[in-house]
């Protein structure tokens, strides 16, 4: 080294500036775990619907009654309604999601 800071060099800018975006633009196209996480928690959509561009759900709100619990974790066998699997997800991914609930007021 000749005394000179690296961080002044326009090679090694240009080469930590390719290698940083080489970097990014593999994680962005990889899509984060690219599905092939076994449980594919990485994923907000892990299996609904994904024949579809995008999922759809209409609730009439007379068909609600007095109460209705909805799914916000997208990993319930119910969905668009609650089961309460979020309770295993969040232990197992760190997450703490919980279900949106629509009553009437009391």
């Amino acid at each position: 080294m000749t005394g000179k800071c690296p961080f002044h060099n326009p090679v090694y800018i240009a080469t930590a500036t390719a290698l940083i975006a080489g970097a990014m633009y593999w994680l962005w196209k990889r899509g984060g775990c690219g599905g092939k996480c076994a449980s594919c928690k990485c994923k907000v959509n892990p299996g609904i619907d994904k024949s579809k561009a995008k999922v759809v759900n209409t609730v009439d709100i007379e068909d609600i009654g007095d109460k209705a619990v909805f799914c916000r974790c997208w990993r319930s066998s119910k969905f668009p309604y609650c089961d309460g699997t979020h309770t295993k997800f969040n232990q197992e991914s760190g997450e703490n999601v919980g279900p949106l609930i629509v009553q009437k007021k009391k």
